[in-house]
């Protein structure tokens, strides 16, 4: 958190001088001298170890080192405690946008991949058993909606953060020196401050908030690579990975293992623990602040490297993912995923839908029973059943027919999904993706 430190550091300092609780030279040597320091750090010139116990005092140890007792007036007027709090948020909200970033390429990609496959027809899925028609694009649409929700929690949790500067709450009790709160948090890119001093240095909830916004963005991530490990089994083979997202096996060579996909699926849980670690932490703390609140900083790191290795990975792999419409196309024409337009197709020539959902059910039966599908069932055999059957219900159960007259808002009829794919473009226009 060098850059944050060092940041608001530079920004004290001035409210310092400006307040005139430093003179103005002293003001001037601090932000010269802290310059410096990130100018050091950051070119390899000045590495970050010694004995220093964390990056806080390890900047103002190496500050005095080169201005002297200028140096040590920087901290007038504030606390680690305050100081770390300050760190964090700016720290977070830095990672939540490069976050947010990750997040809109993997939707950008998603919806690439819906305009390339309106027409494949698939089965979709209840319970992980066959049930209706649907379209490739309506199907993958789904993760760029959840995606879209994972975004703005994110956004939404950010805001809340730097709606609260702890800058200036120092200890716990706040500080005898006449400060200027308001000035630091504005410049520090916040919308306000604390406004209770001990709140400020213990408040750890927008760390809570993210991480729970992470594990939500995880467990949509993995959702979507069970997915895409089934649709790359032998036993659906609706998709084809780019080598470069598999490995394979050390003793089976047919093999073509979905590894990224099972490791994000894997280190979703890892994200689960930081949330939960933290807040065991946190559940039996006093007011205000307690050692036990460095541990955030461990749960905090590692989820976001977490979520970033994962999004990073998951857009390419899903850019170059192949898909196999032949094979989702068969796998649609089985299980009688057209019984419930069949079913239809009897209550638009009059009979009670309960009553169509029962002789419908009859004839399923009668399908399993021969080794036949609703397609193929003849017409004099249908109408043993009932004599509201007509030749015109071979084109009413096409699984094209199926999925096409499926209008209702949301649905997979093709302009249903055209204008999900507009929604999330638009969405991604606004954000300046396209």
């Amino acid at each position: 958190m060098y850059k944050q430190d060092i940041s608001g550091s530079v920004m004290h300092a001035k409210m310092l001088g400006d307040k005139k609780i430093i003179t103005e030279e002293e003001k001037a040597e601090i932000i010269k001298g802290l310059s410096g320091i990130l100018k050091d750090i950051e070119n390899g010139t000045l590495p970050l170890s010694g004995d220093a116990e964390d990056i806080h005092m390890f900047i103002e140890e190496k500050l005095t080192e080169r201005i002297g007792d200028s140096g040590k007036r920087l901290h007038t007027a504030r606390s680690r405690n305050d100081q770390v709090a300050l760190d964090v948020r700016m720290y977070m909200s830095d990672e939540c946008e490069e976050i947010g970033g990750l997040i809109l390429k993997l939707i950008f990609v998603i919806a690439e991949k819906a305009k390339q496959n309106t027409d494949v027809i698939m089965p979709g899925y209840t319970h992980l058993q066959r049930a209706q028609p649907i379209t490739f694009a309506h199907h993958i649409l789904t993760y760029a909606f959840m995606l879209k929700r994972d975004f703005e929690r994110i956004a939404d949790a950010k805001k809340r953060m730097i709606s609260q500067c702890p800058i200036g709450s120092c200890a716990l009790a706040g500080t005898t020196y006449d400060t200027d709160r308001y000035f630091e948090a504005e410049h520090l890119g916040f919308t306000g401050i604390s406004l209770n001093s001990i709140d400020g240095v213990s408040d750890r909830d927008f760390a809570l908030e993210l991480l729970s916004a992470f594990s939500i963005l995880m467990m949509h991530l993995s959702r979507f690579s069970e997915e895409i490990i089934l649709w790359s089994s032998w036993e659906f083979k609706f998709i084809e990975l780019d080598d470069s997202y598999t490995t394979g096996s050390s003793i089976m060579p047919q093999k073509k293992n979905p590894d990224m996909a099972e490791l994000v699926r894997g280190k979703t849980g890892r994200v689960y623990g930081d949330l939960m670690g933290l807040l065991t932490t946190l559940k039996g703390l006093p007011l205000a602040y307690n050692k036990d609140m460095q541990e955030d900083k461990e749960a905090l790191f590692d989820a976001v490297d977490t979520v970033k290795m994962c999004l990073e990975v998951f857009a390419p792999m899903t850019e170059t993912m192949k898909t196999l419409p032949d094979n989702m196309y068969k796998a649609a024409g089985k299980g009688f995923i057209n019984a419930t337009d069949l079913a239809d197709y009897l209550v638009k020539k009059g009979m009670p839908f309960r009553t169509a959902y029962k002789k419908v059910g009859e004839i399923v039966a009668y399908c399993i029973e021969n080794g036949l599908v609703l397609d193929n069932v003849p017409i004099e055999k249908y109408k043993e059943y009932d004599s509201l059957f007509d030749n015109d219900l071979y084109d009413e159960i096409s699984l094209e027919t199926c999925v096409s007259k499926r209008i209702s808002a949301g649905g997979t009829g093709k302009s249903s999904v055209s204008e999900q794919i507009k929604y999330i473009t638009e969405f991604l226009n606004e954000k300046g993706v396209y």
